[in-house]
């Protein structure tokens, strides 16, 4: 598997983390992968429920400075 790509969200706040993440993996190929970098407090809520709405797999959730990360995979089908 190819490594996933960062797609830099820092700085926004809620909903655009999860509306921009949305668009990026509506462009992406079933089964692969990206890492999300955010700043926003909400996004440990939002993040995750969005991949549950979506069928995308949370594959990791990072605590990091300023933020968290988070590898989704996007679904199959």
């Amino acid at each position: 598997m190819s490594e996933a790509e960062v797609y830099d969200l820092r700085g926004l706040k809620c909903p655009l983390p999860v509306l921009k993440a949305r668009k990026r993996l509506a462009d992406m190929q079933p089964g692969s992968r990206i890492w999300l970098e955010t700043t926003d407090p909400l996004a440990v809520i939002d993040i995750p429920a969005f991949c549950q709405q979506e069928n995308h797999k949370l594959v990791e959730t990072a605590t990091v400075a300023g933020g968290h990360r988070f590898l989704i995979e996007k679904s199959r089908g």
